[in-house]
């Protein structure tokens, strides 16, 4: 029940018709008596800037999840900026302090490598393969060099954003290996599609599913359905995969600690989440 004490966090972006987070953490808020609720807010990135500023002048605003396509554009919009969201490149998450200073974080990487590795697939000396490197693909990259994989190819239809993306990697991470340009699959131990494609009806495959191997790991961002057209037919092969919202299921845990409310475990979060597709 929304009361006039209910404390609000924002959910940024656009469109928004794939949100998930929100039937994720308002159960979560009803069973814990927590007096808080996520509302999604549609914004297109013409308008972003000016509302953004706007919607932190509410004085009942904790924060905000932020999402595509406003990752990157955020990074601009706030005071101060963790480590982790200095390296991806792309802010996901802003919390806004009693102060009204307002710190971005970013937990998509985090999320999505502790989903990886929860699953048993090592990826200590891995070859990975990343397609998008805009906000979140910038963020995995991030956190699967700290997870230490040995070789990270970057792939994205803006070669500038791929390039860019490399070199804040080998800048952070001068041992990795790290090369661009190229979407074909084969040889890697774990493939990511972080682009958009598989939002929409008929977009094309983000890689050549022939090219990948049985052995390869494929993860997916995308949440319009729980198995994207990618996903079934990397399942199809013998892959093992990683669906869209196992990233979200894992990085909220550290979401809630960001914004004060404690925490919870994925299996909790799992147990009363409403998700729909």
């Amino acid at each position: 029940m929304i009361s006039g004490k209910t404390t609000l966090i924002a959910h940024l972006g656009y469109p928004t018709a794939s949100f998930k987070a929100p039937m994720i953490y308002n159960p979560w808020f009803e069973q814990q008596a927590i007096d808080a609720v996520v509302v999604p807010m549609g914004i297109k990135a013409e308008d972003y800037a000016a509302a953004f500023a706007s919607l932190f002048r509410l004085t009942n605003i904790r924060g905000a999840l932020v999402t595509m396509p406003h990752k990157i554009t955020t990074m601009d919009l706030v005071d101060e900026l963790t480590p982790a969201a200095r390296i991806a490149g792309a802010c996901n998450a802003v919390l806004k302090r009693e102060d009204g200073r307002l710190v971005g974080d970013q937990f998509d990487g985090a999320g999505f490598v502790r989903g990886v590795l929860r699953k048993g697939r090592a990826l200590e000396g891995a070859r990975v393969l990343v397609s998008g490197c805009g906000g979140v693909g910038s963020a995995i990259a991030a956190s699967l060099a700290a997870a230490g994989v040995a070789q990270l190819s970057l792939f994205d239809a803006n070669a500038a954003s791929a390039k860019a993306l490399a070199g804040r990697l080998t800048t952070h991470y001068p041992k990795l290996g790290v090369a661009t340009g190229s979407c074909d699959p084969a040889g890697y131990d774990v493939v990511v599609n972080a682009t958009p494609l598989g939002m929409k009806e008929g977009d094309a495959l983000p890689f050549d599913v022939d090219r990948i191997a049985p052995t390869t790991f494929v993860g997916e961002v995308v949440m319009k359905s729980e198995y994207t057209p990618l996903l079934r037919a990397a399942r199809d092969k013998g892959c093992a995969v990683q669906i869209g919202t196992d990233m979200l299921f894992e990085m909220i845990p550290a979401y809630l600690e960001f914004f004060g409310f404690g925490t919870a475990t994925p299996e909790e979060l799992r147990a009363v989440a409403k998700i729909a597709y």
